[in-house]
């Protein structure tokens, strides 16, 4: 099947479904669609010691940006056992970690990965993690959010160009393929982890726009062609977001880990698409003066780097005067040296067949994303100035997040079932 025209967009809806769907089955029908099967094998040798250390191994746009990896697959694992984890476990967990860099190259058009663990996990030992790894246990973080809190004890974060590779990827882990890209599976999850949730999702230029047949986005199907997320603006500017240097912890037991922010959100654009003009939608996206002086083309590709915020008001004079202030808008007053403190790897999601974000977040603390979370809520505006809790807040009123999860992501010589001191043997 070709990937141009209606037969192209039939190929990658579904795709999409297969994705979400998951099976043997699924991962067979997505072989027969797809014409991709020639994919780099990897070595469990030589990879960076930062899981999250994907930026060297993506494609780059003309300006510099980091693409995201289209297709993503969020496993989230409830522990088998009893109490803390066996020697056997750990060693069981990184064989069958290392069987996945073996079989898939450690770039986009193989297999990039984090494996998480969470503030439950780590209540199975009578050890405290050490103070400088800061990982609460999850919260809502405004008084308009009521979401579930993540109690699984980890979450593998799973990207790639190819969804087949994801839905293949996570045969082996289970224990229900043999082979992977010709590497034998020797080790799954089977046995010490059992899947609690399965998340998945896409970003991309396209993607959105072929998978809006979903509630929560208008019949009208208005979705961009060219928008890489749902809402019609691309978001993953180089300069507007952190450096895995600054989402990187530096000293102690976890030194070269960081810590991973995991919630969903589920997205109403009915108003946004359908009341809210484009002048409108640029506003509480970015800046009404982005709005009022046409700064922003199609999906913002033209921004090249930045979100080019220079001129526009300081967040509370634009909701004072313009009784609108701006998502990226709010987030200028966290920036430290031009850029923000959290590294976003999110994605849109059909998951219970509704319009969806995942959001994915690195940060050396996650007291920074909850810096960064609150900058969003902009409370402090909604007391002092003409715009409301959610409305004319940003794009707080088109979300409602339904989900929040912690997580610590050790260093690669780490991550197969930790104890809170560091140690993995």
């Amino acid at each position: 099947m070709t990937d141009h025209g209606g037969r192209g967009i039939e190929r990658r809806a579904f795709v999409k479904s297969a994705l979400a769907i998951g099976g043997a089955s699924a991962l067979s029908a997505c072989l027969e669609r797809t014409d991709d099967h020639d994919v780099p094998q990897g070595s469990a040798e030589s990879l960076p010691e930062r899981q999250h250390a994907w930026g060297d191994y993506v494609k780059r746009d003309e300006h510099g940006n980091a693409v995201p990896v289209p297709h993503r697959l969020l496993l989230l694992l409830d522990y088998d056992g009893d109490g803390t984890p066996t020697a056997d476990d750990r060693d069981t967990v990184e064989r069958a970690l290392d069987t996945l860099d073996s079989a898939y190259a450690w770039r986009h058009d193989g297999l990039l990965s984090t494996m998480a663990y969470s503030p439950a996990y780590f209540a199975r030992y009578d050890e405290s993690l050490p103070e400088r790894v800061d990982l609460p246990a999850p919260e809502a973080l405004a008084s308009f959010e009521d979401p579930a809190l993540d109690t699984a004890d980890a979450a593998l974060h799973l990207a790639s160009d190819h969804a087949h590779v994801l839905l293949a990827a996570e045969q082996a882990l289970t224990g229900e393929q043999d082979t992977l890209n010709g590497v034998t599976v020797d080790a799954s999850f089977d046995g010490v982890f059992s899947v609690a949730e399965r998340r998945t999702g896409f970003t991309g230029d396209g993607l959105p726009a072929e998978n809006q047949d979903v509630r929560g986005v208008p019949d009208s199907e208005p979705v961009p062609e060219d928008a890489p997320l749902y809402m019609g603006f691309k978001s993953t500017f180089e300069k507007t977001q952190a450096s895995e240097d600054r989402v990187t912890i530096a000293e102690g037991a976890f030194a070269g880990g960081t810590t991973q922010h995991v919630s969903h959100m589920l997205l109403n654009l009915q108003q946004w698409y359908e009341q809210d003009d484009r002048e409108q939608r640029v506003g509480k996206m970015f800046c009404p003066y982005h709005a009022e002086h046409d700064v922003v083309e199609g999906a913002g590709d033209n921004l090249g780097a930045d979100a080019k915020l220079e001129k526009a008001k300081p967040a509370a004079r634009a909701a004072d005067e313009d009784g609108v202030v701006g998502h990226s808008q709010k987030m200028v007053s966290l920036r430290e040296d031009g850029r923000p403190i959290i590294l976003r790897r999110d994605f849109d999601s059909t998951d219970g067949g509704h319009a969806g974000l995942h959001f994915v977040s690195y940060q050396r603390t996650i007291a920074d994303f909850i810096d960064t979370r609150d900058a969003m809520t902009g409370a402090d505006l909604a007391a002092e100035t003409p715009v409301g809790q959610r409305n004319n807040n940003g794009i707080l009123q088109y979300m409602t997040v339904t989900s929040r999860g912690n997580y610590l992501v050790p260093p690669r010589s780490k991550r197969a079932l930790p104890t809170p001191g560091g140690a993995n043997a």
